[in-house]
């Protein structure tokens, strides 16, 4: 997990060139003014998810991990918490690869709230949980990036 602004992205010059990918197409596009949908930056390999929902309680929302691809988290509009726990700390349901999204059941170790034009990087041992209000639900708009690994 890696959590950071935007607008102070060019100090992880470490990342993955892949990731870099996503923080200059956050900079060359005005990604608020995007419809919701999927659009590609380099095939299936990067590509950006546009999603808008209501949050709601850490009851209402569901763990997730993924193994092909990991996420990169933009919030746009709005505010929401992220918890997150390892993987390794959590039970694993069943891997469904065409969704590549491994669900799982847990107790989160931390929560990340996210505000417009902070991000998170969730990698594949990254168990999280989106959507969740911070104070009280609200429709948020944010930018999934999906990088392939």
């Amino acid at each position: 997990m890696i959590f950071g602004q935007l607008d102070g992205a060019h100090p992880y010059g470490f990342l993955d060139k892949a990731i870099q990918r996503c923080f200059d197409y956050c900079r060359e596009t005005d990604l608020k003014a995007l419809a919701l949908g999927s659009y590609p930056i380099e095939d299936q390999d990067i590509f950006v998810n546009i999603v808008s929902y209501e949050t709601g309680t850490s009851q209402d929302r569901s763990w997730e991990a993924h193994r092909k691809y990991l996420d990169i988290h933009v919030m746009l509009d709005g505010t929401e918490t992220i918890e997150m726990a390892f993987i390794s700390k959590m039970d694993q349901g069943t891997f469904d690869p065409d969704a590549d999204n491994l669900p799982l059941t847990g107790t989160a170790q931390c929560g990340i709230s996210l505000m417009p034009g902070d991000f998170l990087i969730c990698y594949p041992e990254d168990g999280h949980k989106p959507g969740v209000c911070v104070l009280d639900p609200q429709v948020i708009k944010k930018a999934i990036f999906k990088v392939r690994i």
